[in-house]
């Protein structure tokens, strides 16, 4: 089984030179640096402060048990408030109407995404993103597809296949896709250049490094090694020892999209040449494999994102050197006795006594009287500490207003981390919260904006690149095709054709033709003919011109969930559910034919609601069988008991009469029959009449 990303070469048709398109985007890339080099480098320094680091890699130097973590205490609480879960997916039709194909293909593309949320591990890489956006205020992440291919089985050895059936690239058999997916890749914010700009719409090419092993690379470039230096490595191993054990065995190549130029190359970092260059892979809707970064504060001049820390980096200095000055003075809250040493003034059982510990300090005085002021008569004297601790407290104050300015600056209001009193409402607990929250939530909706726009993309190229097969597997769903569903009509045809001539039969042979009947068919078959099929359902994911859903996440779904909101929702969903049908009810009995627009409103009130999300498909069919029940025309009311009797004698009388008049009807058929005889009796003596008198002599003639 092979496995190739979607990034796989696509050369075209015009040859590139790869020398002279390599020198162009070493002098791009160059330029990008030079452009974010201060921002680069700030970020380095917030990210040493961050770690505690100070010097190389090292964590145990005495100076950073000196200073306080106000850094890192404000990112911890900002993580979990800014972005805690991953992203649920929710894909709906853009007009909410009933369209079997199009919920359907909601439905399929709602179900692959989630699963691509699971296998791309994309809660792990929005928590590293939302650290990048903390930290250095952007963050970024990277998607490609990639699929696994095996030979297509032809029942033929390769060689022997008809006509040499090969690839179009004529390197080997025709393959089959035996397994696709959508990878997140995250981005450091280091590894990720784009070019310069004062908007995200007027940039013109974005890249990002991509470290490979010697067998990734191999792999990847065949014919790669030319075009890398002399030492075969990329130039940038590493600014410490931290990334240069990295990167040690490592070549850094540069993946980079030219929206301008409409192609992509691959080069090797430092490289003279070009490694590859080729047309997109994909065709997204805003051309980036990537989302636009999560930035956090910018200016309308340029793209250049300003950490956090650095509004507030004055105040932390301050508050360092307080933390320094606060424990050198705790150092000197020590017991420090001073006594005269060789006079004979302390006994050898004191001064055994007042041995030194590991708190106190033990000083010998050898001029003692000159030490006591006038040669006093004190045998011991200590070193009064009230003064220190004077000042150790007026260093604390100072700092605690520091670092009360620093929760102004950074917005993070006494609610979210947790500090209350007793004394205090839970009105006025609530409107700390709300307004303490503002600055926070900014900071929400750009990673729920970012987490939507990795959804938007991966979902463009599930519906653009995916196969039926995968789209149904991944998702549960098993959906009829088109050949399937005319298998199955051509069965009914030929049912009502065997009908047909069964009863052609029996008039033949002057029998009584059964009455037809439709076709019967099972259950799960009548099921799969009300479903759309999968042709349908890809045709309308593949038509960018017809796609009548949007992509989205759940409202909050990165975030903490609030229970009691969650549960007012579903209350609210109920309660307007259980007051409509109570009031519709009566309604509906006396004028059925408003049962539809009743129905429509419903389902208009229900798709407002995210919990009624769910429930949609289960009332647009409730609602349809009520709307075919009340406009169907009813049968009339049972009768009375009184009526019944009614009715019987109107039938007896009417039986009665119309054997009356079927009596006289025969009556009167006999009497004329009886006429009628007369009068050929008559008819006939007459006519012997006339022979008689015909045959008598002497007639006269």
């Amino acid at each position: 089984m092979k496995s190739r990303t979607g990034l796989a070469s696509l050369q075209t048709d015009e040859p590139w030179d790869l020398a002279k398109v390599g020198q162009k985007w070493q002098g791009e890339l160059e330029r990008a640096e030079r452009y974010f080099k201060t921002w680069i480098d700030r970020c380095t320094k917030i990210e040493k402060i961050y770690l505690q680091q100070s010097g190389q890699d090292s964590t145990s130097n005495s100076s950073a048990k000196r200073k306080f973590p106000m850094l890192w205490a404000n990112t911890s609480v900002l993580q979990p408030a800014v972005y805690a879960r991953v992203p649920q997916p929710v894909v709906e039709r853009r007009f909410k109407d009933a369209q079997p194909v199009a919920r359907m293909a909601s439905e399929l593309v709602e179900r692959n995404l989630a699963f691509t949320a699971d296998d791309a591990d994309l809660d792990s890489v929005m928590r590293a993103v939302r650290d990048d956006f903390l930290l250095c205020a952007r963050g970024t992440v990277w998607l490609r597809y990639e699929a696994d291919f095996e030979p297509l089985d032809m029942g033929v050895e390769p060689s022997d296949a008809p006509g040499g059936m090969m690839s179009e690239e004529g390197l080997s058999p025709l393959e089959q896709i035996t397994d696709e997916r959508v990878c997140v890749d995250y981005v450091h914010w280091s590894d990720f250049l784009h070019s310069p700009a004062r908007r995200w719409k007027d940039v013109t090419w974005v890249a990002r490094r991509v470290p490979m092993t010697d067998e990734e690379f191999d792999k990847r470039f065949p014919e790669g090694r030319a075009s890398l230096n002399a030492d075969g490595q990329g130039s940038r191993q590493g600014a410490n020892q931290t990334e240069r054990a990295q990167n040690e065995g490592k070549i850094k190549v540069i993946e980079i999209w030219c929206k301008s130029e409409n192609y992509t190359v691959w080069i090797a970092e430092g490289a003279p040449a070009a490694l590859e260059v080729s047309e997109p892979p994909l065709t997204l809707k805003g051309f980036w494999p990537c989302p636009r970064p999560a930035f956090g504060t910018l200016s309308t001049s340029s793209l250049i994102p300003v950490p956090d820390y650095v509004y507030y980096q004055g105040q932390c200095d301050e508050i360092d050197l307080l933390t320094k000055r606060i424990n050198k003075l705790t150092d000197q809250l020590r017991l420090k006795i001073f006594y005269p040493s060789g006079d004979g003034s302390v006994s050898p059982a004191i001064e055994k006594a007042m041995r030194p510990e590991n708190d106190t300090v033990m000083v010998p005085i050898p001029e003692w009287a000159a030490f006591t002021d006038k040669g006093g008569s004190k045998a011991i004297v200590t070193l009064p500490i009230d003064e220190v601790q004077k000042v150790i407290v007026a260093c604390i104050e100072a700092r605690k207003q520091l670092i009360e300015d620093v929760y102004q600056i950074t917005g993070i209001s006494d609610i979210v981390r947790g500090d209350t009193q007793a004394s205090e409402t839970a009105t006025a607990q609530r409107i700390k919260s709300q307004w303490g929250s503002i600055r926070i939530r900014d900071r929400q909706a750009e990673l729920a904006r970012f987490a939507r726009d990795i959804v938007n993309i991966a979902g463009e190229i599930i519906c653009d690149q995916f196969q039926p097969e995968t789209l149904m597997l991944v998702s549960g769903i098993q959906l009829p095709t088109a050949a399937q569903k005319q298998q199955v009509q051509m069965q009914m045809q030929q049912q009502q054709m065997a009908q047909q001539q069964a009863a052609m039969r029996a008039q033949q042979m002057g029998q009584a033709a059964p009455p037809p009947q439709p076709p019967q068919m099972p259950p799960e078959v009548q099921k799969m003919m009300e479903q759309p099929t999968i042709d349908e359902v890809v045709q309308l994911l593949r038509n960018d011109s017809v796609r009548g859903f949007r992509i989205d996440i759940e409202t909050d779904s990165t975030i903490e969930p609030d229970e009691d909101a969650e549960k007012q929702r579903r209350m609210e969903f109920v309660e307007m559910i259980g007051g409509f049908m109570q009031q519709v009810g009566a309604i509906a009995q006396q004028m059925p034919m408003l049962v539809p627009v009743m129905v429509e409103t419903a389902l208009f009130a229900a798709r407002g609601f995210r919990a009624g999300r769910q429930l949609e498909n289960t009332l647009e069919q409730v609602g349809a069988q009520l709307s075919q029940v009340a406009t169907a025309p009813k049968a009339p009311p049972e009768p009375t008991p009184e009526q019944m009797i009614d009715l019987k004698t109107t039938q007896v009388k009417a039986q009665a009469e119309a054997m009356k008049a079927q009596t006289g009807l025969a009556q009167a058929q006999i009497e004329h029959q009886t006429t009628i005889e007369r009068a050929r009796g008559d008819m006939a003596a007459h006519a012997i009449e006339q022979m008689r008198n015909a045959q008598t002599p002497g007639a006269i003639q």
